[in-house]
């Protein structure tokens, strides 16, 4: 039986982006839940909630990116190495 590599990959893709859009929402969450609690506020919630979501987008769209810049250099044949000297 031969197995289909694209679904697997597929399913990675999904939970590297479903794991880096959830834990920064998550994190902050429950931080500004915490201050709240200590403090005796009710905003710190709403304020560290839009930065976990600002902080998932940014990685998201840093995932994007870097998904995308290594398919286009696949499609050319380029190789690519990093800026610290390390291959990638």
């Amino acid at each position: 039986m031969k197995y289909d590599k694209s679904v697997y990959k597929a399913l990675t893709f999904f939970s590297q982006f479903t794991i880096n859009m959830l834990v920064p929402i998550f994190l902050c969450s429950v931080a500004g839940y915490l201050l709240d609690k200590h403090f005796n506020t009710s905003f710190f919630f709403i304020i560290l909630f839009f930065v976990g979501a600002l902080a998932g987008f940014r990685n998201i769209f840093h995932m994007a990116r870097r998904i995308y810049s290594d398919k286009k250099g696949e499609s050319s044949g380029e190789y690519k190495s990093r800026k610290d000297g390390r291959d990638s």
